[in-house]
């Protein structure tokens, strides 16, 4: 590509991003995590959508350092070569002037682009980074970087977020203010996350747009996948089933494929890209928590906001998954990991533990009412207890607050909105 497009492209990108580090953005929780002082690789991955740019924005604003922005995910530069790099840095010289903090987004767009970065990084140069796509990103970084990045997992907004972003109040100890929180979460429970969603009005439009991109580009070119009908198959079937086990055998056999190991590709390829999360079961044999995989989507948007989803309101799944990724949210700063639990008896929903000790068991329930429902909850929590030796309990449900105790063990029972705001 010739200087002068270059150029062009680079200027544009320019006034884009003074206009952006201009504007006013909801605050994530994850920008604490980022630490534009280090000399590792700071990188920002998730789904499409989530918001990785704003929240970079939101901290090379806060930090008022001297930065330079490229953006890779622009169809002026899908065909941008390793050697034009170089050109795109003296160009970004030329119109930032000296600067010692470089803002890449989308960067796994070009190939070989981490012998670009590797080189800033001896170079001593500070660089923030963001991808859609975690296999790509992690595993280039990790054979070339070197350990020289740290990762953070973005999602779409987590239900407090959307508070703060809709200017919802999240207190919620009067009766009016547990009726407006309330109603505010039946919001979010239909409605999901992803930012730019919350103002579109043609919520179906952006989300098949959306999942389309994802599957085209961020999956179908980048693994150069063979049987692209039986793939999109796939990925819209686990988007309708989900939260659900995932059978390989059967995906083989019911959507024509040759081998079971290409249905485990297709789904490793939709975890690589976020747009599904894998939920591994609890166990101390490592084949089993290999073996044995639930698939979530990202964001409840995604569940019926897309064109023969048949999904309905699915309000117990949407709970469940909505949980599952606000732990996802919780655990990484903290190390820790998340599984479910399963005998041939009862469950547990999700297993929260720190190398081998298990801190947390919860179950999600959106209706407790019922006294079989309650019941089966209860018995997964005390069954769980007693194999894992915890009795840190924690029953999640939509309204109802209080403290059980059965026999020697005492279980936290809280309402949905109130845990998503802690």
């Amino acid at each position: 590509m010739n200087k002068e497009t270059l150029e062009a492209i680079i200027l544009e990108q320019q006034e884009d991003f003074n206009e952006l580090m201009a504007s006013d953005f909801c605050a994530r929780r994850e920008e604490p995590l980022v630490n534009l002082e280090s000399h590792l690789a700071q990188v920002i991955i998730g789904v499409r959508r989530s918001g990785k740019s704003t929240l970079c924005i939101n901290v090379l604003r806060q930090a008022k350092v001297n930065c330079a922005y490229i953006n890779f995910d622009d169809e002026r530069l899908e065909d941008i070569r390793t050697e034009d790099l170089n050109t795109i840095l003296e160009c970004l010289y030329k119109f930032y002037g000296d600067f010692d903090h470089l803002f890449i987004d989308e960067i796994q767009n070009v190939d070989s682009w981490f012998l670009f970065v590797n080189r800033l990084l001896r170079r001593g140069m500070h660089v923030l980074i963001t991808g859609s796509n975690a296999k790509l990103l992690s595993g280039e970084l990790a054979t070339h970087l070197t350990g020289r990045h740290i990762n953070t997992e973005l999602y779409p907004f987590s239900f407090l977020e959307f508070c703060n972003y809709k200017k919802y109040s999240v207190k919620h100890g009067t009766t009016k203010e547990k009726g407006l929180l309330q109603k505010a979460f039946d919001e979010y429970l239909h409605e999901g996350g992803f930012p730019e969603l919350q103002k579109e009005p043609r919520k179906e439009e952006y989300i098949r747009t959306l999942v389309e991109n994802i599957l085209t580009n961020d999956i179908e070119k980048r693994y150069k996948i063979k049987y692209k009908a039986a793939f999109e198959q796939i990925a819209q079937h686990l988007l309708n089933i989900a939260p659900a086990k995932v059978n390989y055998k059967d995906l083989m056999t019911q959507f024509g494929l040759k081998s079971q190991h290409t249905a485990e590709n297709y789904v490793q390829y939709l975890k690589n890209a976020y747009l599904i999360c894998g939920l591994h079961k609890y166990s101390t044999k490592s084949k089993i928590r290999v073996r044995d995989v639930k698939a979530y989507v990202v964001d409840v948007a995604l569940m019926n906001n897309r064109a023969n989803a048949f999904a309905g309101e699915n309000l117990g799944w949407r709970l469940e998954t909505i949980i599952y990724i606000e732990l996802l949210r919780r655990c990484e700063p903290d190390g820790c990991d998340v599984y479910y639990y399963e005998n041939s008896t009862s469950e547990a929903d999700f297993v929260v533990c720190q190398g081998k000790t298990v801190k947390q068991i919860i179950q999600v329930s959106y209706n407790i009412s019922n006294t079989k429902t309650y019941n089966r909850e209860i018995k997964g929590l005390l069954h769980a207890s007693e194999v894992m030796g915890c009795d840190n309990l924690l029953l999640i449900n939509m309204y109802d607050t209080k403290q059980v105790k059965v026999d020697t063990k005492t279980i936290k029972i809280v309402p949905a909105y109130a845990w998503l705001v802690e």
